[in-house]
């Protein structure tokens, strides 16, 4: 599995040689080791044995450079060839990116290029993964020994997936470097190809969100719109958040003048301003008229308090008067008694 580090800009991938024992596995990392920049490659570790040179794996790190910016580094693996090994053998295996099937073109050999091919296709379900989707190279390695198939026999037998193919070499380095650069490029183009999709996936994803969220925007100004209170009326706004800016207040009433509503409107920008505009009613509607504060009192109650102060002042005055009256010509009338 690929493996991204973007605090060290590296991008990892891992390839592994797989094969039956002695067919040349751990000679392609040495060749690789020794003919490659000594600031490209990293130390060659290698386990061997009596039967096999390698018991557990080969391990080189290979950096190939930069590619769109990030250091690619390729870390290389070698699997036991004994059969019996196999556990070891899943182990490396699991991650795998890319794998090198390293066959032996004896005619000897066949019957255990076979048997480790059908190994590495039921290491390969084991982890959920296909020869046929993932990046494989065949390398025919040792064509220059006697008594060797034909690559129309080996292709026929082995190459069942029509992965591209390599003759080679090993001792001399005949055949190792192409097939290597053959891998890592198709390692390559799949990580692209999975980045890609990703991406794809990703803009998608936001799309359908952004599509989602105004539809929801959409339906709930056109219920507002339809609901009680007539067409053109917007939905009220939704209770503002604690810390959120208050949302605009409205209060309206009617007032004495026919076809004028009188309402209060508060700008949550600047608190407590307002503005004043009229705006001609539609037909059958009374007019709208912006105002900073409304008038709290209703007409009814404030026109009776309009008309009842007068009378209550003529009455006054009138008592007074008849008063005043009444004791002046009392006095003039005792005057003449």
């Amino acid at each position: 599995m690929v493996q991204i580090n973007f605090a060290l800009k590296e991008v990892n991938c891992k390839i592994v040689y797989y094969g039956p024992g002695l067919s040349g596995k751990t000679t392609n990392l040495e060749v690789v080791h020794s003919k490659a920049p000594n600031t490209h490659v990293g130390e060659l570790t290698s386990i061997a044995t009596e039967g096999d040179r390698t018991l557990f794996f080969d391990f080189l790190p290979l950096n190939l450079g930069q590619v769109a910016g990030m250091n690619t580094k390729f870390q290389i693996y070698t699997v036991p060839g004994q059969v019996y090994y196999n556990s070891t053998r899943k182990l490396v295996l699991q991650g795998a990116d890319g794998i090198v099937f390293v066959a032996d073109s004896r005619r000897s050999k066949m019957d255990e290029n076979l048997e480790s091919m059908s190994n590495l296709e039921e290491n390969l379900r084991e982890y959920g993964m296909d020869l046929r989707t993932t990046a494989l190279v065949i390398q025919y390695n040792k064509r220059d020994l006697p008594d060797v198939l034909s690559i129309d026999e080996l292709q026929k037998a082995l190459n069942k997936h029509d992965a591209p193919y390599f003759e080679a070499v090993a001792v001399t380095g005949e055949g190792v470097f192409p097939t290597l650069k053959k891998l890592s490029s198709m390692v390559l183009e799949s990580l692209n190809r999975q980045q890609s999709s990703t991406a794809v996936r990703k803009s998608a994803r936001d799309t359908v969100a952004v599509g989602a969220g105004a539809g929801r925007g959409a339906s709930a100004a056109q219920g507002g719109g339809a609901g009680k209170g007539g067409a053109g009326r917007a939905a009220p706004p939704p209770p503002a958040r604690k810390g959120a800016v208050a949302a605009e207040r409205v209060e309206e009433r009617v007032t004495d003048s026919p076809g004028v509503k009188l309402i209060q409107r508060r700008s949550p920008a600047v608190p407590g301003q307002s503005a004043a505009a009229a705006a001609p009613a539609p037909a059958g509607q009374p007019a709208v008229v912006k105002m900073r504060q409304p008038v709290q009192i209703p007409r009814a109650r404030e026109t009776g308090k309009k008309r009842l102060a007068p009378k209550l002042i003529a009455t006054a005055a009138v008592v007074l008067l008849g008063a005043a009256a009444a004791i002046y010509f009392t006095g003039i009338w005792k005057k003449f008694v």
